[in-house]
């Protein structure tokens, strides 16, 4: 059996796939599909967040005089973002309008406005996930809004790239930070694969282990930047998504397993 990883034919491998350390916190749902994963293929599963995410305090937002009230449109790049957004605008007493639109980068993210909003009852909009479908949406938009856009302490460069690009009206606001959790723990328990989601992620291993050595440990990276980040940092990478056989990570670690873990089959 074989099967197609990073540019290469993978046979099946004599060494099976008995650990996995996923650098996300534990899924909330029983049903979450890595744990259907984890059966199938007899995998031990491990969940640890590799990096945290810190809301900025109310005097610090204060600090960047933005105001709320001047701006039409508001663009969500990240439920973290919606979060941080909503936590501030109660501890601020800041009040959003009922015209206020809402832009969001995927469905998902937008849905996750139903926490704090009611949904049927807002101007909503996404794209499909990505800065380009993102920006599709909100140049049908410029001519008649003025954009926030909240961000992390890393800004999402590539949204507001665009937006300068096309000449769209925005102001960002630094709502959160995002920080390298301490791993040492963790990284002490070896694992046969180390799943990243983010160039964070990446180098908060190095943070933590600064002398680290792969030494056979196969590497999964979520998305083109994480992919980057793992591959300058040295790392030698054995799983990739998303892929149009492997949209997912879930779904990358399956097609791998499908060809390491014989009782899998």
């Amino acid at each position: 059996m074989s099967i197609y990883f990073m540019g290469k034919v993978a046979t099946k491998s004599k060494k099976k796939i008995k650990s996995i350390l996923i650098s996300q916190p534990k899924p909330n749902s029983p049903k979450s599909p890595y744990y259907a994963l984890a059966e199938k293929y007899k995998v031990d599963l491990d969940f640890y967040p590799f990096i945290v995410v810190e809301g900025v305090t109310s005097k610090e937002f204060r600090k960047q005089k933005v105001e709320i009230q001047n701006y039409t449109g508001i663009i969500f790049t990240s439920r973290h973002a919606i979060d941080h957004f909503f936590r501030l605008c109660e501890e601020l007493k800041m009040k959003v309008s009922g015209d206020m639109k809402y832009f969001c980068i995927s469905e998902a993210v937008a849905l996750y406005l139903q926490k704090f909003i009611v949904y049927r009852k807002r101007k909503i909009f996404f794209g499909k996930g990505g800065a380009d479908s993102m920006l599709e949406v909100l140049i049908s938009h410029k001519t008649k809004e003025k954009f926030i856009v909240p961000v992390n302490d890393l800004l999402h460069k590539k949204i507001t790239k665009a937006l300068e690009e096309n000449d769209i009206e925005y102001r960002d606001a630094t709502l959160y930070r995002t920080k390298c959790n301490d791993c040492k723990e963790i990284l002490d328990k070896k694992h046969d694969v180390l799943v990243f989601f983010s160039p964070s992620g990446v180098k908060s291993l190095f943070e933590n282990n600064p002398k680290y050595k792969q030494n056979g440990t196969k590497v999964a990276t979520f998305g083109s930047k994480t992919k980057a980040a793992a591959l300058d940092a040295g790392l030698k990478l054995h799983i990739e998504a998303p892929l149009p056989e492997a949209p997912s990570m879930v779904s990358a670690l399956k097609n791998f397993l499908k060809v390491t873990n014989t009782s899998g089959r």
